[in-house]
């Protein structure tokens, strides 16, 4: 059965505009594919790391999120850290979008659970 998906040029854009809405400035670090590109998502913490997200799927289909491996139970990376998982995954596929997004408050969540 195929899943419908949107389309990453327009789940990225709808993030932008929701962070726009709650004064969270977020960047797109590097553009991908428009239609099927994968997502890495990094949440600057502001205080030298971040929590780093790739898009992935649950056992049951749906949309989830997979955590970058993190330094501390939190799941936060060193900054450097999180910039050399991201430089490695653009390695691999060329066609990968990243989102940055500052959020030392920690007032950005996810559209979908973490696995």
């Amino acid at each position: 059965m195929a899943v419908d998906r949107l389309k990453s040029r327009f789940w990225v854009q709808a993030q932008i505009r929701l962070c726009d809405l709650a004064n969270l400035p977020a960047y797109i670090v590097k553009r991908g594919d428009p239609d099927a590109g994968a997502i890495i998502l990094r949440l600057n913490r502001l205080d030298g790391t971040s929590h780093v997200f790739s898009q992935a799927r649950g056992a049951d289909g749906e949309a989830a999120w997979a955590k970058a491996s993190g330094s501390d139970a939190d799941g936060r990376l060193p900054d450097a850290d999180a910039e050399t998982y991201i430089a490695r995954q653009q390695k691999f596929d060329p066609d990968i979008w990243v989102l940055e997004i500052e959020d030392p408050e920690r007032r950005y969540t996810l559209d979908a659970k973490i696995v």
